[in-house]
């Protein structure tokens, strides 16, 4: 498929999504960037001082879990202060006027549920709760925020003592099935899949755009950069998400 750009091309998604009544939103990074959200792998960002950490490596190790949870603190606030941009709000507006299915998204920021979006698949989980690796229970990142600000270098779970995690999926850990499953299922069964702000190199997350285009579902990119979809989408739009899906949807009732 020839994809269409430039004007033309935001005219023509701005038809398919007009036509659409059964549209899935997939999200990343870019979606966020406008509200704060930091990209902590450009250089000079947090993951150029702190390497992620594996979920073997939390498990079996202190010191693993110390540098973890230094990170958690000092990136906490650039989580807690982000707010919702144009993006966010009009895919909440599109799946309030029944013409958005679902959001899928790489992100762990909850800003599409602040916005007002209903349907919302965290692919990735979510950095809004921690959860007990030994009981399972999770509660709201802020309570561990505050023993970290206070002092605390290993939070333990209150009920039973067990490792604490923010409810992320981390390195070395498995996409949680069911969401993968529903976010596949969702994919094939679309009638127009938005692919917004991802550059499509995660797997398998990026498998999820690719199984719309494999099922004959017209798929809509806009991303700054390329992505390795960007041959199979009807249409391909370079540009900022929080500017380019605003003025795609702004007609669309």
């Amino acid at each position: 498929m020839c994809a269409e750009t430039g004007g033309q091309g935001l005219e023509r998604a701005r038809d398919l999504l007009r036509r659409s009544q059964a549209a899935v939103a997939f999200t990343g990074a870019g979606v966020s960037t406008a509200s704060g959200v930091p990209d902590f792998r450009s250089p000079g960002g947090l993951w150029s001082r702190y390497q992620p950490v594996p979920i073997q490596e939390f498990v079996r190790s202190e010191e693993a879990r110390r540098r973890y949870w230094e990170y958690k603190r000092e990136s906490y606030a650039a989580f807690a202060a982000a707010r919702p941009n144009p993006a966010h709000y009009t895919l909440s507006r599109l799946e309030a006027d029944g013409r958005l299915l679902a959001v899928i998204t790489q992100n762990i920021d909850g800003l599409h549920q602040e916005a007002g979006s209903g349907r919302v698949l965290e692919l990735h989980g979510t950095n809004r709760r921690v959860v007990c690796l030994e009981c399972h229970r999770r509660e709201p990142a802020e309570g561990v925020q505050r023993r970290l600000e206070e002092g605390c270098l290993l939070p333990e779970c209150p009920h039973c003592g067990g490792m604490l995690k923010a409810d992320t999926v981390s390195f070395g850990q498995a996409l949680p099935p069911d969401v993968l499953r529903e976010a596949f299922a969702l994919a094939t069964s679309c009638d127009l899949m938005l692919a917004l702000g991802s550059s499509l190199l995660v797997q398998p997350a990026a498998s999820i755009p690719l199984a719309a285009a494999d099922a004959g579902v017209p798929v809509v990119v806009v991303n700054r950069e390329p992505t390795p979809l960007d041959r199979r989408a009807a249409v391909v739009l370079h540009g900022e998400v929080e500017e380019v899906l605003p003025e795609m949807a702004a007609d669309v009732a």
